[in-house]
């Protein structure tokens, strides 16, 4: 399988940024890591083995990147207000930085898909309900789509504007609402067993409904635990079986 790892100083964020790069061709799956993880997440844990099929067939070309939740929601030891600055920051660096890449490395038109696990759920749903003009879709494994799950009592500007659950219910503007109708690809999965949260996937799926905004809610059983060999299972059936 075809690997690279690259990197710049992200000037939005202020640091250096890796991301690795599977494959040659395909659509775009942007990764996104659980909790304070890194860009090789995904690898270690042996979802993207579990992925490499679609990968070295042509079907999908994967860019995994860095998360900043320990400088953010995941920093108990920050200012609540700076956190919501950072992530803000997180935003501008996916948009300003690592969707130009991903369209210099696949081609213009390509289609995005954003993915993630946990609360790389969280981030990729919100990146695609924030930017349908960037992102064509959405996979979501086992995520809270209100944010303030992480905020720790603290709402702000910044929390209602990356928290779906919030925003969504407000959304008037057409044109983004047309695309998020026309995607296709809005993703929604849940296990039923320990530590999974499928009431979390189900509230963001009323919400869509409401807003008549197709989705696929999967709610999987209670056998289904919020860990590494549910999204072992959940991703490459999804790549083979919806794209």
């Amino acid at each position: 399988m075809h690997r690279e790892i690259h990197h710049w100083y992200s000037p939005n964020l202020n640091k250096h940024m890796e991301i690795a790069m599977y494959g040659h061709y395909g659509f775009g799956l942007l990764l996104l890591p659980t909790a304070g993880a890194d860009y090789l997440e995904y690898e270690r844990f042996h979802l993207i083995e579990a992925i490499q099929p679609y990968i070295e067939s042509g079907k999908v070309k994967v860019f995994s990147i860095n998360s900043i939740n320990s400088e953010a929601w995941l920093n108990d030891h920050m200012n609540p207000v700076h956190k919501g600055i950072r992530h803000q920051q997180f935003n501008a660096y996916v948009e300003q930085e690592v969707v130009p890449f991903i369209k210099g490395k696949t081609s213009e038109d390509t289609p995005i898909i954003t993915a993630g696990a946990s609360l790389g759920a969280l981030h990729s749903a919100n990146l695609f309900f924030r930017r349908p003009d960037l992102f064509r879709g959405v996979i979501a494994m086992s995520g809270v789509y209100d944010l303030t799950a992480y905020s720790k009592g603290h709402y702000d500007d910044n929390v209602y504007y990356n928290s779906p659950c919030h925003y969504l219910p407000n959304l008037t503007d057409e044109h983004a609402l047309h695309l998020l109708r026309t995607s296709g690809h809005i993703h929604l999965l849940s296990g039923s067993g320990d530590y999974e949260d499928p009431q979390a996937s189900r509230n963001l799926s009323h919400i869509l409904s409401q807003k008549a905004i197709p989705h696929e809610l999967d709610i999987w059983g209670k056998d289904i635990k919020h860990d590494w060999p549910t999204w072992r299972k959940m991703l490459p059936l999804y790549l083979s079986n919806k794209f």
